[in-house]
């Protein structure tokens, strides 16, 4: 499901938040902590699909906001998350205010962007001065066991997985960020694992959004490349990392 646009993400956004929502948790703390987020710190979620981090961020007492090109993301979002105010939009314009915000996050969002150094400078317009960006994805495939059941689904109809991204790699965040004219405070790697309690949850999660004759085909394959990762309780755990990186304005 990497990429994909706003109507096929609509379409997944149940099996999205149970399987997926979540998995970033993480690295909330350190972007949180880094950004100084705390009571009524007013953070704008881009790409704040079905509104996890949003809950999280309500809970401490924050005052969310979140942006979602995807309708169905954001009908979750705001359901789960009544108080906050969720518009439809993408990074690259951003239907919020100048200095509308004290802090910026965009969890597994910002590598979607068509122009990343436009979204980021569009994510600084909202900022107030001295506020902060915290930014996360996906670490290089070679730090996911998640890219090695991938690629064996790939290969079984001749396919590839995509080359890693440049934000992907050691120091991506941090030269993005810095071409934005943005200063890094933090940066960091953080493991992100992902479960699956039998089989069947196994292939649900990794194929969603694929049709049941296609699932049922690939099924097998995701089972045995999996393998590896498999309990002692018949569920997996598939060991992944995601890099992060916080910067502020630059008076």
């Amino acid at each position: 499901m990497d990429g994909g646009g706003a109507e096929r993400w609509s379409a997944v956004a149940d099996e999205w938040s149970s399987f997926w929502g979540s998995l970033a948790r993480p690295v909330w703390s350190p972007l949180i902590e880094h950004a100084g987020v705390g009571q009524g710190t007013r953070v704008l979620d881009v790409g704040c699909g079905t509104g996890e981090l949003l809950a999280h961020l309500a809970g401490l007492g924050a005052r969310p906001a979140g942006v979602d090109p995807a309708p169905e993301m954001r009908a979750h979002a705001r359901v789960r998350v009544p108080t906050a105010e969720v518009r439809d939009g993408h990074a690259e314009h951003l239907p919020f205010p100048d200095a509308g915000a004290d802090v910026v996050v965009a969890v597994n969002a910002l590598q979607f962007a068509g122009d990343v150094l436009a979204a980021l400078a569009e994510m600084s317009r909202v900022l107030a001065p001295g506020g902060a960006v915290a930014v996360a994805n996906w670490a290089e495939g070679a730090r996911n066991d998640l890219d090695v059941v991938e690629r064996a689904v790939a290969a079984a109809h001749d396919d590839e997985v995509p080359p890693d991204g440049e934000l992907r790699q050691p120091g991506g965040l941090e030269t993005a960020l810095g071409e934005a004219g943005l200063e890094v405070v933090a940066a960091g790697l953080t493991p992100t694992p992902w479960r699956a309690p039998d089989d069947d949850a196994l292939v649900r999660g990794i194929l969603f959004g694929e049709d049941p004759s296609t699932m049922a085909e690939l099924a097998p394959v995701l089972v045995d490349a999996a393998r590896p990762f498999r309990t002692a309780d018949g569920g997996y755990v598939l060991q992944n990392a995601f890099r992060w990186a916080v910067a502020r304005t630059v008076a």
